[in-house]
């Protein structure tokens, strides 16, 4: 009886300070523009000294894995068998194919730069998928090192900061290019990291791009329970073979992205109400707003600048690579 009394007591702090700070990031995002994540992890890393000893130290741990793995699993209440059939198979396709060489092209720009698989999976994914989001999913996977805090944090920073570049001169790259509604949606949608920069992108467009963007978002991010678990079976089969992992093997499959594909059966079948779709993409925003401020607090600024310009190249050169493929797609096979 006295074990969820004791559970409060032990993460509760750390936990509470997470949501305090997810709080005032939403508050300064919704006032001054910035992106929510962005604020929420700078503000996490300024309380590093909160994470290193102290009463809030174990919810902080709880709250960066536990927290953000129910945040990601929420996501799948947001997808459903409709979307895809909506969009068509070609732009399916295309879609598809872009997440998919992304990747692939992130493992050999790693390998040409020195960086290891580990950091290849998580740009490459969090470019290909749906930014600080895949990141952290793909994250919670991974075999963990030395490094795997601080290229968690570079990679979230990177992918939330190159969105909102991307927000602002992807558009003006659409009306360039005289792209019409529908074309435009697809490259704003499938190349821009994160959902939110998608949707500020798309409806500063027109409203049937903003459509268009956003669904076309959706269905990368319905590739995230997909190559998540790729990930983890790859990752299961060869980690005994590598010598820098910890020891533990992934689970065949993660709870979470169990969760995932389990709500988004669910709302295929129609099963989830419009009021109660919308609580719980609510409840998994600030999952991951909550969860992204402890992960900020678990890590160094100083730890960040030791990733190297290596991993600046990856990341930027990952990102012009979808959107130039998602490009020529768009005006050489989606039509």
């Amino acid at each position: 009886m006295n074990r969820v009394p004791a559970f409060f007591s032990t993460n509760g702090p750390g936990f509470a300070v997470s949501v305090v700070i997810a709080v005032c990031a939403q508050f300064l995002s919704e006032h001054y523009g910035a992106p929510a994540m962005l604020v929420a992890l700078l503000l996490g890393i300024a309380f590093h000294f909160l994470a290193e000893e102290g009463r809030c130290v174990p919810g902080i741990a709880f709250t960066s894995k536990t927290v953000l793995r129910i945040g990601v699993a929420l996501l799948g209440a947001r997808i459903s068998v409709e979307l895809l059939i909506g969009l068509g198979p070609k732009l399916i396709g295309l879609v598809v194919a872009g997440v998919i060489l992304t990747i692939l092209f992130g493992l050999l720009g790693a390998k040409l730069l020195g960086r290891g698989w580990r950091f290849a999976l998580l740009t490459g994914g969090s470019v290909a998928i749906c930014g600080a989001s895949a990141a952290m999913a793909i994250a919670a996977v991974l075999p963990k090192n030395e490094h795997s805090e601080r290229n968690l944090i570079f990679t979230v920073l990177s992918v939330t900061i190159l969105s909102t570049i991307a927000m602002i001169a992807y558009p003006i790259i659409t009306d360039w290019l005289e792209l019409d509604d529908l074309a435009a949606g697809v490259f704003l949608g499938g190349t821009i990291h994160d959902v939110a920069q998608v949707v500020g992108a798309g409806f500063s467009v027109s409203n049937e791009t903003g459509e268009t963007a956003t669904l076309v978002k959706l269905i990368r991010v319905t590739m995230l329970a997909p190559v998540v678990l790729v990930f983890a079976l790859i990752i299961r089969t060869y980690a005994d073979d590598d010598p820098q992992a910890d020891g533990k093997r992934p689970p065949l499959m993660p709870f979470f992205v169990i969760m995932f594909l389990i709500l988004a059966a669910i709302n295929s079948f129609g099963l989830i109400p419009a009021f109660m779709q919308g609580f719980l993409a609510d409840m998994s925003k600030w999952a991951l707003l909550v969860s992204i401020a402890a992960v900020g607090m678990k890590t160094s600024l100083k730890t960040i600048f030791d990733v190297g310009g290596q991993a600046i190249i990856l990341i930027v050169a990952q990102t012009i690579f979808i959107a130039g493929f998602i490009l020529y797609g768009i005006t050489h096979f989606a039509n």
